[in-house]
Order: structure tokens, then sequence, then C-alpha cells
């Protein structure tokens, strides 16, 4: 499964960047603001700063599949690892398939049900995001989205199951066991993904062993 960071802070993907473990990046207009800058300049500085990444995703926010499409552009003439993030609508799939048909890769987001996710693999997405955490934000199991997109796009889509809206390390496994092909999470569900308390306790004995067998006479 691959691992996307969820974020547009530059400073935030460099650390995990160097661990050589994060495939690509995920943005959204929401984190767009939060980064203080103008889109168009965060995804070009990701594009420059992190080379091996295989995917950047960028969100075009606009009313119609036309007007989409000139965002798109405007993206895509940064670096052909940019990813167009579409809206699973009317007029967001248009999109999707005039960007498949241009060879663009695209992410079909704000997923809530298996049949958005049949319509998103039916107009060529390369990724569709079923909101997995904003489902279980309202009491409603979004592990089960992960499941049923999994079981139809099995009988024949190639399109990529992407978990998104993570909150938690529990929900990164069980996408994982249910056959998301990637997960995008920020930054912070990362770096917990490392921690168990046993690994630190057992680290902490072994420190105490070496350091004991290092002072034997």
């Amino acid at each position: 499964m691959k691992i996307f960071l969820d974020t547009a802070d530059v400073s935030m993907i460099g650390p995990v960047y160097d661990t050589g473990l994060l495939d690509g990046i995920t943005t959204n207009p929401t984190l767009m603001l939060k980064s203080g800058r103008e889109p168009h300049e965060v995804i070009a500085n990701v594009v420059h700063a992190f080379p091996n990444l295989g995917s950047i995703s960028a969100e075009v926010v606009a009313e119609t599949a036309e007007e989409m499409l000139a965002q798109a552009v405007q993206y895509h003439d940064i670096s052909n690892r940019v990813t167009i993030k579409v809206p699973c609508t009317v007029e967001g799939l248009k999109a999707c398939l005039a960007l498949n048909k241009q060879g663009v890769t695209t992410n079909v987001t704000l997923v809530f049900s298996t049949a958005q996710a049949i319509l998103a693999a039916k107009a060529g997405a390369t990724y569709v995001s079923p909101f997995v955490g904003r489902w279980l934000d309202n009491s409603v199991d979004g592990i089960s989205l992960i499941k049923g997109i999994r079981e139809v796009y099995n009988r024949g889509y190639t399109t990529n199951v992407l978990a998104a809206s993570i909150r938690d390390v529990h929900t990164v496994e069980l996408c994982a066991k249910h056959g998301a092909d990637v997960v995008t999470i920020p930054p912070t569900v990362f770096w917990a993904m490392y921690k168990n308390i046993l690994t630190e306790k057992g680290l902490e004995l072994f420190q105490k062993d070496w350091n004991s067998a290092n002072s034997l006479p």
C-alpha cells in the first residue's frame, strides 16, 4: 500500500520524505489556505523540492468542466507528476473523462458511496478518494465504504482506492486490511505509525543491557 501525505506545508513534508517511505502528496483548498501561499506556488515548490514523489494532487475548484480543465492545464504545466483532483459531480466527472483521454492522472475526491466510486472509475479516474474519517465523524462505518469499493473494483476496474480523511493509525491499518491501494494521512499520523509502547520498552531494555555489557571488566 502506498502512503501519501495530506498537507500543503513543505516544512512538514521534508522530514517524512527523508524517511524514503513517502509515495505522494495530496492537497486541497483548505490545506492551501492554511499554508498561507498561492496554490500554484505551493504545488510548484513541492514538485521541485521532492523529485521522487510519484503523485502530487492539486485540486481544481470551478462550476463547469471547461473551467476545471482550464485550471488543470495551469497545474499540469508545472509537471506531469501533478495529479488533478476533481469533485465527484457531473461536471467533475466530465472533466475527469477529458483529462483521462489526455493521459493526465486524476483523483476524484469527496466520494461517500460505492455508487459514486463506480462513476469515477467509468470516467477513468486514476484514484478515487473515499472520505473515511468524515463518515466516522458522523457515526457511519467508513471502513465499510472501502470494503464495498474494493469488492466492486476487483471485478475489473483499475482505479486505485485512495483512502482519505484519516484521523489515526488504527484507521490506516483497517484501510490497508480491507483493500485500500493508498492512504493519505496527516504528518502526525505518519509519525504515530512508528510508535508502540512495547517497542519503546524493548529498546530501553536493550540499551540498558548494551551499556551493562560494555562496562564489564
